[in-house]
């Protein structure tokens, strides 16, 4: 076949040609997406959506995962540091968005419920049928992926930003896993490297699990540098997508508050030596909470919010937008920690609301 007309580039829904290169054809899909959109100067660059949340008949429960974390945050928030009116709601990702990254056979597996339970580590999902798992499930994590996405458009123009959810950072195009069913982080790089004139990201991944989604799927792209501080005793135990690691930090189980911010100072001197990004993804995770049943680390709640503030005054203090992700944790008081977090962050003029 020729090279398809002008026209025919312009419509997703024709066949795409022989000639096409991945990135073409990722490139024509992000720019006919609608999850970019310019948001009022009086809203705050925070997104959130009430779909955020996960209600599953009680089954979400049998994940140690808190799948109400996110409106929580909200809630704590907006009657302590914003208003309502002041919250970003994003747009829900669309399988033509999800193509940017995914394939068409992952996205297909995902109407198997028994896949999907396996993604979730929840096994009696696979016993619903799929348009249930869409209602009360997938269209909910799409919406935080469309919140991912929005973000970089966001911090880009405000110099931060905030989603209350996403953080899927074991998902990789072609597998998901440990809770994460879209790529969001891969995602929203994509979008960034083809709509916002940037050519070099930094990824740093403070969640206590290691995100070999995200190493996966730029483990050939040198656009991206990724420092990541985790626990190799635990899961997901990928040493493939450890080899792609830029900087990686093993933060062995039990390390306390005192050790891991001393690691994490050394870790940012380093990574602000070797990359100099135009984007910073933030995955903080908080599941590096003392008592969290996963992450098995012991940093005081203080010294999450110490955490967070260093890495907002590392990108302060390199001009470079940020992103941050709430991502993984795995106790009731996570969602209390985080909003104390961005309070924090707010307080000490390291974000402004508007």
């Amino acid at each position: 076949m020729g090279n398809p007309s002008s026209s025919a580039r312009g419509n997703f829904m024709e066949p795409e040609s022989e000639t096409d290169t991945v990135d073409s054809v990722r490139r024509r899909r992000i720019l006919s997406s609608k999850l970019y959109f310019d948001v009022d100067a009086a809203k705050a660059p925070v997104i959130y959506s009430s779909s955020y949340d996960i209600a599953f008949f009680g089954i979400e429960k049998l994940h140690p995962f808190d799948s109400s974390k996110w409106g929580r945050i909200y809630g704590f928030l907006t009657s302590e540091l914003l208003d309502k009116k002041q919250i970003v709601e994003p747009l829900e990702a669309t399988r033509e968005d999800l193509l940017v990254v995914h394939s068409e056979s992952y996205l297909d597996s995902l109407k198997n419920s028994l896949n999907v339970a396996g993604i979730v580590e929840v096994p009696p999902v696979a016993l619903f049928p799929n348009f249930i798992l869409e209602k009360n499930l997938l269209h909910r994590l799409r919406k935080q992926v469309g919140g991912t996405i929005l973000a970089a458009k966001l911090a880009t123009e405000r110099g931060w930003a905030i989603n209350l959810g996403g953080g899927f950072h074991h998902c990789s195009a072609e597998r998901g896993g440990g809770f994460c069913v879209y790529a969001d982080i891969s995602l929203c790089i994509h979008f960034a490297f083809n709509l916002l004139n940037i050519s070099r990201v930094m990824i740093i991944d403070l969640d206590a699990h290691q995100g070999n989604g995200h190493e996966m799927d730029f483990s050939d792209d040198r656009r991206v540098y990724i420092l990541d501080m985790y626990n190799p005793n635990i899961y997901p135990f990928d040493f493939q997508a450890r080899r792609r690691i830029d900087q990686q930090v093993q933060i062995r189980s039990g390390t306390t508050t005192s050790q891991y911010l001393e690691k994490l100072d050394e870790a940012l001197r380093v990574a602000g030596n070797a990359f100099s990004p135009e984007l910073i993804i933030y995955n903080a995770g908080t599941d590096i909470l003392d008592g969290d049943p996963l992450g098995r680390l012991k940093i005081s709640p203080a010294g999450i919010t110490t955490r967070d503030e260093k890495v907002f005054v590392f990108a302060r203090q390199r001009n470079v937008p940020l992103v941050m992700l709430t991502s993984g944790g795995y106790m009731k008081s996570n969602a209390r920690i985080i909003a104390d977090s961005i309070i924090n962050l707010s307080n000490k003029s390291l974000i402004v609301m508007a």
